[in-house]
C-alpha cells in the first residue's frame, strides 16, 4: 500500500511542479492586442521601443496576466529590448499574476544569456517565484538547464529551499529529470556548491533513497560521495 502512495504522490508532484505548465508567454489573441511597449517587445523592436520610451511611455504597464513589457521580453529572448526596457525604468524583480520574475523565465527557456543580462540588471536570484513558491533555480534543476544552475549557483540563489511541494533543487533534478548528462551535472554543481544532500521529500525519502530508487548509479556516487544517506 505504501509503494502504491508513494507513486501516486510522486506522479502528483511531477504534474503539478513544472513551471511549464503554469508560466505563460503572451498568446496570439493578447498578441494583437498589444500597444506601445508590450507590443515593441514582443516584437523585438529596438527602435520602437527606445522610440516609445523617448515619448514618454513608462515600461511599468502590465497585461492582463501582470506582464511587463520586460516580462515580454524575456518570455522573446529579446535581449536588446530587455536590456533598453531595464535602462528605461521597467523593474527586473517584477512578477506576473503567475508569480514569474524575468530570471525564472529565463531560467525555464534555458537562455543563458538573458539569465545573465537579469542578474547583471538586478533581478534577484532568490526570489520566491511561480505557483509553487520555487526559484529559479529549482526551474533549473527540474528541467536540466545546468548551464543555467552554474550561473544561478554562482549569483547565490538559494541551494536548500524547500517549494510547496515538498522538493529542493537537488530533489527535483533526480525525480523530476531523466538522470541524463545535463541532471545529473545539475545534481553535481549543486552539491558541489554545497546543496545538503539529506533534505527530505514529504514521504520522507533521501536524494540518495530517490536515486536508488530510480537506478541513477552516477547521482548515487556523487550524494554518496557529498554525505548523502
Amino acid at each position: 500500500m505504501r509503494v502504491v502512495r508513494d507513486t501516486l504522490v510522486l506522479i502528483l508532484a511531477t504534474a503539478f511542479a513544472t513551471p511549464l505548465a503554469a508560466q505563460s508567454p503572451p498568446n496570439k489573441s493578447e498578441i494583437r492586442a498589444y500597444k506601445g511597449l508590450h507590443a515593441a517587445a514582443v516584437k523585438g523592436d529596438l527602435g520602437e521601443v527606445a522610440r516609445a520610451l523617448a515619448a514618454g511611455e513608462r515600461p511599468t504597464g502590465r497585461d492582463d496576466n501582470g506582464r511587463t513589457p520586460l516580462h515580454i521580453a524575456a518570455h522573446g529572448g529579446h535581449l536588446d529590448v530587455a536590456w533598453a526596457l531595464v535602462k528605461g525604468g521597467a523593474d527586473p524583480r517584477a512578477l506576473d499574476n503567475q508569480k514569474y520574475d524575468i530570471v525564472t523565465i529565463a531560467a525555464v527557456r534555458n537562455d543563458l544569456a538573458m539569465v545573465k543580462l537579469s542578474l547583471e540588471a538586478g533581478a534577484n536570484p532568490k526570489a520566491i517565484t511561480s505557483p509553487y513558491d520555487g526559484t529559479a533555480l529549482i526551474a533549473a534543476a527540474h528541467l536540466g538547464h545546468d548551464g543555467v544552475v552554474q550561473a544561478l549557483i554562482a549569483a547565490g540563489a538559494p541551494l536548500d529551499h524547500v517549494n510547496n511541494i515538498g522538493m529542493t533543487a537537488l530533489i527535483e533534478a533526480i525525480v523530476l529529470g531523466s538522470g541524463g548528462a545535463s541532471h545529473t551535472a545539475c545534481v553535481e554543481a549543486l552539491l558541489k556548491a554545497g546543496a545538503n544532500p539529506n533534505i527530505p521529500d514529504r514521504s520522507g525519502r533521501t536524494p540518495l533513497t530517490l536515486a536508488r530508487t530510480r537506478g541513477y548509479q552516477q547521482m548515487i556516487r556523487l550524494i554518496a560521495a557529498a554525505g548523502g544517506k
